[in-house]
């Protein structure tokens, strides 16, 4: 996972067409929901055509108020989590099992949630974020 800007900038109009849609991971939902509705938009896809799924953090006031915002614009999808099964008030873990390696190569997640970027290697972690021109956060 490199962020929605790198994301988009790869996601050109054979792939946004080939898949039915996209899943919102990290970051503003209603920005990263508005950048995929304009990407599509420049490819002259309708969006209407497309699924957008949020599974972030998500609750059902969260989700009801992005139905709300995107609702008439694109097909929508939910995944709702850990407030599904565990919404008693009480703090809930942000646990999440990710890898770390593959066949001995680091693995990284450059996040558009600045707390979820994760890589064991942070040279290779530096050398990501200069590709993909992904700041480093402040």
């Amino acid at each position: 996972v490199i962020g929605m800007d790198a994301f988009l900038a790869d996601f050109d109009l054979y792939f946004a067409k080939l898949f039915d849609g996209l899943r919102h991971d990290s970051g503003d939902p209603v920005e990263w929901g508005e950048k995929a509705l304009a990407h599509y938009e420049q490819l002259r896809i309708d969006a209407n055509t497309k699924r957008l799924v949020f599974s972030d953090a998500l609750d059902m006031p969260k989700a009801l108020a992005l139905y709300r915002h995107f609702a008439d614009r694109v097909q929508l999808g939910f995944g709702i989590g850990t407030q599904l099964s565990n919404d008693m008030g009480l703090p809930t873990l942000n646990i999440v099992i990710k890898l770390t390696h593959v066949n001995g190569q680091p693995v990284a997640k450059l996040s558009d949630s600045p707390g979820k970027t994760m890589c064991e290697d942070q040279t290779f972690l530096a050398y990501l974020r200069q590709v993909f021109k992904v700041p480093s956060p402040r």
